[in-house]
């Protein structure tokens, strides 16, 4: 679906090929292995994946994603290596992952933030899908550089205690435990689900490998403000991802 914007024209759709998904792999290297390496890993290989283009092909926002049907789903998930989702397992709506959901460097598009969201509408519309979830991405190893937002979600964000997950990994750091130091905002992405009604874990773990840390994130489909459900689906009613 090609959706035109005054400034620019926005094609949102699923990868095709195998061009498809590597423009896709591209621009997750450039944002989470900064273009050092690939950033291709088995779980790629079980998920569809979204790329939002501009005008002139490039793609400017990607998002992989898996709808779960089942408790083997689940416990096969990207997020489930890094948390507990033993207490997904009792529900009994089709959840989404969400994974890899990244913006080219120095975007300053929100429409290209807004025809993702609305993709993804389409998609948990379509699936009925109740919860999303996946792992939310911060910068860096460093977690006191995100301190003050990071009590921020401690304190104003925490999600259910029934369905929290636990970390599973050595590197999980429980929030309350990182003082409220450092001001880097954070992410865009994360921001976009709290407005949404989202809510996070309370630990944050660290991967050292990819030099990122990253924390639990869930949706309840349910919870999404009116008003803002309504413009989703609005956008979403012209996208066809078939």
């Amino acid at each position: 679906m090609t959706i035109p914007f005054p400034q620019n024209r926005l094609n949102v759709r699923l990868a095709r090929n195998a061009d498809d998904l590597q423009a896709c792999l591209d621009l997750r290297a450039r944002c989470f292995r900064r273009s050092e390496c690939d950033d291709t890993d088995a779980f790629d290989a079980h998920c569809r994946h979204l790329m939002v283009c501009d005008g002139n092909a490039r793609v400017m926002a990607t998002a992989r994603f898996r709808v779960l049907q089942d408790d083997a789903d689940v416990c096969a998930s990207y997020t489930a290596q890094h948390y507990d989702l033993n207490a997904f397992l009792t529900l009994d709506d089709p959840m989404l992952e969400i994974g890899r959901f990244c913006l080219a460097p120095g975007s300053a598009d929100t429409d290209v933030l807004r025809i993702a969201w609305a993709a993804l509408t389409r998609i948990v519309d379509d699936a009925q899908v109740r919860f999303l979830f996946g792992c939310t991405s911060f910068q860096g190893t460093e977690p006191e550089l995100y301190g003050q937002a990071l009590q921020t979600l401690a304190q104003k964000h925490l999600g259910p205690e029934t369905l929290r997950p636990k970390a599973v990994t050595e590197h999980a750091i429980p929030l309350q435990s990182i003082a409220p130091v450092g001001q880097t905002p954070m992410p865009n992405l994360l921001r976009a689900y709290l407005t949404m009604g989202g809510w996070v874990g309370d630990t944050l773990t660290v991967d050292h490998q990819m030099r990122t840390m990253h924390i639990f994130t869930c949706l309840d489909v349910a919870t999404v403000p009116p008003a803002r459900a309504r413009a989703l689906r609005a956008l979403a009613d012209g996208i066809d991802l078939a």
